[in-house]
């Protein structure tokens, strides 16, 4: 049984921290729940004690024979701080310990894992961007809040995200353990398909359900990496732990892309951009001709994004491609990356029923350093970790050799 510290601040999303506490426990694992006082102002210790079934405290001197400021840290698996409120954050990165929890924090040498809410302008404030990459730069996993709701009418980032989307990240963390490999970086990953207009109704487009390019998000934010997700017509939940960017066409994905690759240690292209568009769209939906033949389609070739990163690459990033292939898929794959200017390639053969959609996936992992190696059928969750073991042995191999006299 896993021992975990559900650390919980003082905002308005504490309520949220229930049905999180809810998923620990019923998976298995003890809890132990350590509120802010200001969060027991939302939910009382009454409640933290029946759904966990231990004691709640808020105060170093609550059963101070029991030395619980360093015995709870030592103790713990795992620590989960939901909400972190921009005060909490701020206490943390500064090693701040005026209550339980805030000892607790220091005294913890597993896993942390952050996941904010507070509103717009205090995530956004450059003392809280400080304070967040002071604590990442350590090692601490600092989700990303969501966008949505807040408090009264006020919309915008700084939303705790959905507390089954934190125990997935957690339970991820504690996984890895303290190996986090992408930490103090940040991966761009692109997922799904995108969609080229024809007429307000129709589109060119394929079956890319984005299903891989997510589970590369949420595989790299467990890592301890900063997460740019550009997806493209997905419908999938929101990952826990990212920076959301939705597209449509391969043009809005080329900028979204370019634009986030330019602070990017990794990119990773899951997504399946159009190779081709209409030459024009219609204003109005297109009717069928006399006699039932359509008018001739003329289509123009997309820009290669991958090919146009490749070509801009900086001096250490990363940039892994796809090759999702219907025959030849080898060759064509060796092709591409070549072409592309890649470090890795992900080759797979697609079709119909066939990856696209599924939760499993069979791929050959190409290097540029000669490296091949072929998985056989696995959860796409098992494949985005492979594929990161690779780019964070890259990224090491980067660090040891410039550290080199």
């Amino acid at each position: 049984m896993t021992e975990i510290v559900l650390g919980v601040g003082g905002g308005i999303a504490a309520y949220k921290a229930c049905e999180l506490l809810r998923l620990f426990t019923e998976s298995g694992h003890g809890v132990r729940v350590v509120p802010t006082a200001s969060a027991l102002k939302f939910v009382g210790e009454p409640t933290w004690a029946a759904l966990s079934g231990r004691p709640v405290a808020t105060g170093v001197w609550d059963d101070v024979h029991e030395v619980p400021h360093v015995r709870i840290g030592r103790a713990a698996e795992l620590v989960v701080v939901a909400p972190a409120t921009a005060d909490l954050l701020a206490k943390a990165a500064h090693g701040i310990a005026d209550d339980l929890l805030t000892n607790t924090l220091l005294t913890a040498t597993c896993p942390i894992v952050y996941a904010p809410a507070m509103h717009t302008e205090m995530w956004e404030n450059p003392a809280t961007r400080a304070n967040v990459t002071t604590l990442r730069e350590r090692g601490a996993i600092v989700i990303e809040p969501a966008v949505g709701r807040l408090t009264g009418k006020d919309t915008g980032k700084g939303r705790l995200p959905d507390p089954s989307a934190i125990f997935e990240i957690a339970m991820r963390v504690h996984r890895r353990g303290l190996d986090l490999d992408l930490a103090g970086r940040h991966v761009v990953v692109t997922a799904g398909g995108t969609r080229e207009p024809l007429d307000p109704v129709r589109f060119l487009g394929n079956r890319s359900s984005g299903k891989q390019g997510y589970a590369l998000a949420k595989a790299a934010a467990a890592r301890g990496a900063r997460v740019t997700l550009v997806s493209a017509n997905v419908s999938l939940p929101d990952p826990a732990g990212v920076d959301l960017v939705r597209v449509g066409t391969t043009e809005e994905l080329r900028k979204a892309t370019v634009e986030a690759a330019a602070s990017a240690d990794v990119v990773v292209m899951a997504a399946a951009p159009a190779d081709f568009r209409p030459a024009t769209v219609a204003e109005q939906k297109i009717k069928k001709a006399d006699g039932g033949t359509p008018d001739a389609i003329t289509l123009v070739t997309n820009p290669d994004i991958a090919a146009e990163l490749g070509a801009a690459k900086r001096p250490g990033q990363i940039l892994v491609a796809f090759a999702a292939e219907t025959h030849d898929a080898l060759e064509n794959a060796r092709g591409k990356l070549v072409r592309k200017r890649a470090d890795l390639i992900v080759v797979n053969e697609v079709g119909v029923d066939r990856v696209f959609g599924q939760d499993r996936n069979t791929v050959t992992l190409l290097g540029a350093d000669g490296f091949t190696a072929t998985h056989g059928e696995l959860p796409k969750d098992d494949v985005a970790d492979m594929i990161f073991d690779q780019v964070a042995t890259r990224l090491e191999a980067q660090v040891l050799h410039a550290e080199r006299p």
